[in-house]
């Protein structure tokens, strides 16, 4: 209960910023009642605060606000090369909340961002609406998670049932939700779907305190998985990004060990193996915004724009995760996202 406590409510959003016409949204006025003793901010647009100049991003990190906005530009966006399309022509995602409750020293939305407020937007109607004309020129595969954890702010948002219902009356679409989240209970409150997965990123417990922060553990992680494993759900796991640290060939093998020590690997829908990578633009912020960063001072070999270890250490982080990986599931489920 602890771990889902901290899950869920990591931040009390002492204030609330809140555009005019997402007042007119039910969400709002949910949020509203649940959040009685947090100061309202009326504004005119949810950029004025969340991209105005001179802001900290690891201070707001310690106290996140909360923003609530209606979204009125494009909803769906091409998957980026940088993310694994298992295999998927028509690879999309969509963001419904900006940002994350967690603080993962490694996560590339500090570079795309500069304020560590998380930001929802309340019309997700409007997102639905999008998605359903495309739908009816094709079938798509859909992340809805990339730019936020969406279950760790189900708490709030209550938009898994959403998604889930939608993909429900949507037979050719495939939605992707990734986590690190242990919530769950918003799992439990619906039926699994054939054309959901649910991906879990997995990481070794000393990388997960290290820079993993307010973070459910990794035993904690894979009870979650185990949980919806049993009531049928497809359950991706992400051993991504993996990070170059001291001992590292020790820590991912007994990670790898214990993870198909707690779940059933015949029952598990795929693997994902990628390599820590960034973009050499974002690489720049973040050495600037951490410059005692162990993750950061490596001399990363950077091409086409984007940032990752050393060939020699590429080939050695990939092939002991792949090949002790191998020894559970057989290699047409597992994805190596390589650069």
């Amino acid at each position: 209960m602890r771990n889902l406590k901290i899950d869920l409510w990591s931040s009390k959003f002492s204030h609330i910023y809140i555009e005019e016409e997402a007042y007119n949204y039910d969400l709002t006025k949910d949020i509203l009642k649940r959040f009685r003793e947090s100061d309202v901010i009326n504004i005119k647009h949810y950029k004025d605060v969340f991209n105005r100049s001179h802001q900290s991003y690891s201070i707001q990190k310690k106290s996140p606000k909360l923003i609530l906005a209606v979204k009125k530009d494009k909803f769906l966006y091409n998957g980026s090369n940088m993310c694994e399309s298992f295999g998927r022509k028509n690879f999309y995602y969509t963001s419904t909340i900006m940002n994350c409750i967690y603080d993962c020293e490694y996560c590339y939305l500090q570079g795309m961002y500069t304020s560590s407020n998380i930001v929802i937007f309340v019309n997700i109607e409007d997102v639905f609406k999008e998605i359903t004309q495309l739908l009816q020129e094709k079938s798509i595969y859909l992340c809805i998670s990339y730019e936020t954890d969406l279950l760790a702010l189900d708490g709030i948002t209550g938009y898994f049932k959403k998604w889930m219902e939608f993909a429900k009356a949507n037979s050719n679409l495939e939605l992707e939700v990734r986590t690190k989240s242990a919530n769950i209970s918003s799992i439990q409150k619906v039926d699994a779907l054939s054309n959901v997965i649910l991906a879990w990123t997995l990481s070794p417990q000393s990388i997960i305190e290290s820079y993993e922060l307010r973070t459910p553990s990794l035993k904690t992680r894979l009870k979650a998985i185990d949980t919806a494993i049993k009531r049928g759900w497809k359950v991706r796991l992400c051993f991504d990004p993996l990070i170059y640290v001291k001992n590292w060939d020790m820590k991912y093998t007994k990670m790898i060990d214990e993870v198909f020590s707690s779940i059933n690997s015949e029952l598990v829908y795929d693997i994902e193996i990628g390599l820590f990578r960034i973009s050499k633009e974002f690489l720049k912020r973040f050495r600037k915004l951490k410059d005692n960063s162990e993750i950061f001072s490596y001399p990363y070999d950077c091409s086409k724009g984007i940032c990752t270890y050393s060939p020699e250490h590429t080939k050695k982080l990939l092939e002991l995760v792949y090949n002790n990986v191998r020894i559970y599931i057989d290699e047409n489920r597992v994805y190596v996202k390589e650069w």
